[in-house]
């Protein structure tokens, strides 16, 4: 297994559907459970342990979520509500080595996946099946629906609390 990418890399699905979409949104919604199971009992030596050679530390997921599934809120709501917005993409492992990522407790982080994830689940669950069409233009990846944002945050909590599930299994925690 690649330790990079322990639920494998992104794919979007074949066939889009609604009943992918509820669970996609689902699985959404659930992330903060999620990561917050990955981390419970840490401590500071443990969350400070990068998830596998010259990675994040677990500190710095937690942080990186909570930092990426703001900007995947805001993107969303810009493709809901112009027509087909350009994103702006931010450089992720700069963010990553700030202070309130390298050092913040992580519970400002879990609160704010909380909150944010409240109410980016009301937008999810109130969009209809052409809403899912919806173009947005990403800099680097080119033109992309909802269906996009969709797909990919959902691998993305996935895909974060595994690295940490991964690195607990390694080390015995």
């Amino acid at each position: 297994m690649d330790a990079r990418y322990p639920i494998g890399k992104m794919e979007m699905p074949k066939e889009i559907t609604a009943a992918k979409r509820q669970e996609a949104i689902a699985s959404i919604g659930a992330t903060p459970k999620n990561l917050r199971e990955a981390v419970r009992g840490l401590n500071d030596k443990q969350l400070d342990t990068p998830y596998r050679e010259g990675g994040w530390t677990v500190r710095q997921l937690v942080h990186h979520v909570a930092d990426s599934h703001m900007n995947a809120y805001v993107r969303l709501k810009l493709a809901l509500t112009e027509d087909k917005p350009t994103i702006k993409p931010y450089e992720e492992s700069v963010w990553a080595e700030l202070a309130d990522s390298k050092s913040a407790p992580i519970q400002a982080s879990q609160t704010l996946l909380d909150a944010l994830h409240e109410r980016w689940d009301r937008v999810w669950r109130s969009l209809k099946a052409e809403d899912f069409s919806r173009k947005l233009v990403h800099p680097e990846n080119g033109e992309r629906t909802i269906d996009w944002l969709l797909f990919v945050y959902e691998w993305h909590g996935r895909h974060h609390a595994a690295h940490i599930t991964e690195l607990r299994k390694q080390k015995g925690w």
